[in-house]
């Protein structure tokens, strides 16, 4: 059963009250606000790649007050140990068993910062935990429950020390993009309001953690015409073709595109997808999928720039069927 005109009318206007909420604390990123929203209600995870003190932590703490859900910031260190994250069983005597004590991983959204300061056996642990939405310990599994969204952080700079995520891993992020610093008007506007601290500003809750839940269901209703489809299928394919390009896009980052698509359908009051909607999240979805030719990548080309020719070379589809 496809998504009503009507319920997507009541789905867009719950996520633009979302998004205004967030833009709050985050002013002047509405986009950014509107891919971390469509990611959530995707049942995916963000990775950020962005300087430092351009909001990461503002953002995860925003997103979960406006839900109603909790929210927990893990420091990515060298040190981090898989258990850290997870949790672990400790012996208790009074009870003469174990039991397990949970570890951050167990909130709504989780902020993984600076992930790739961390060995790769801890940024594994924390990736199985994103990909099946539970935690295996001594043979027992434990939910960490829903909504749940990972947004990770990256620096750019002070790549000393760090291990990279490797594509297979990359490729489990729904999307990566950056917040990048204010424009200089939402600087004044931060400025003026520099006596409150950020960790003391408290949103009202919108939703409740049930009924993004909910909205992530609907998400899945919404219509894809075959045309569709074959249009995101003919953007994967370029990928790989791509001179420029040694690893394409998977099918997986293909069925993510979709996903994606029809959140942000959702999310603009249509209960079906449009080229436009593929285009809007080609970049943020494909682009961190792709690996350059080293020569390339020498010459200054990028992912997103290579994303960018192939939507100019790649035609939509000029027509859409009835739904």
């Amino acid at each position: 059963m496809t998504m009503t005109p009507e319920q997507a009318s009541w789905f867009s206007d719950i996520f633009n009250r979302l998004v205004a909420n967030v833009e709050q604390v985050l002013l002047g990123k509405t986009f950014v606000i509107r891919l971390s929203f469509t990611a959530l209600l995707s049942e995916g995870h963000l990775l950020l790649e962005d300087y430092p003190g351009t909001g990461k932590t503002s953002l995860a703490r925003a997103m979960a007050q406006t839900v109603r859900g909790s929210t927990t910031r893990i420091q990515f260190t060298p040190d981090l140990l898989p258990g850290d994250i997870t949790g672990v069983s400790i012996y208790d005597q009074g009870s003469g068993r174990f039991e397990f004590h949970r570890g951050p991983i167990f909130a709504n959204i989780v902020l993984a910062d600076e992930i790739n300061r961390a060995s790769p056996k801890t940024q594994s642990a924390l990736l199985e935990v994103m990909e099946e939405g539970r935690v295996s310990v001594d043979g027992v599994s434990h939910d960490v429950g829903a909504p749940f969204m990972v947004i990770a952080t990256q620096n750019p700079i002070e790549q000393a020390g760090t291990y990279r995520l490797p594509e297979a891993q990359l490729d489990r992020f729904l999307m990566k993009t950056s917040i990048g610093y204010p424009d200089h008007a939402s600087t004044v506007r931060i400025l003026e309001g520099a006596g409150v601290k950020a960790h003391e500003t408290t949103l009202a809750p919108i939703a409740s953690a049930q009924v993004i839940v909910e909205m992530g269901m609907l998400a899945r209703r919404v219509h894809v015409d075959p045309t569709i489809n074959d249009y995101v299928s003919r953007l994967v394919e370029a990928t790989r073709a791509a001179t420029e390009v040694r690893l394409g896009a998977s099918v997986r980052g293909a069925l993510a595109l979709i996903r994606a698509a029809k959140t942000l359908a959702a999310a603009n009051g249509r209960h079906y997808v449009i080229p436009d909607d593929v285009k809007a999240l080609a970049e943020p979805v494909l682009a961190h999928r792709l690996v350059l030719d080293p020569e390339a990548e020498f010459e200054g080309v990028t992912t997103a720039s290579v994303i960018g020719q192939i939507l100019i070379e790649t035609p939509p589809p000029s027509d859409r069927q009835a739904v």
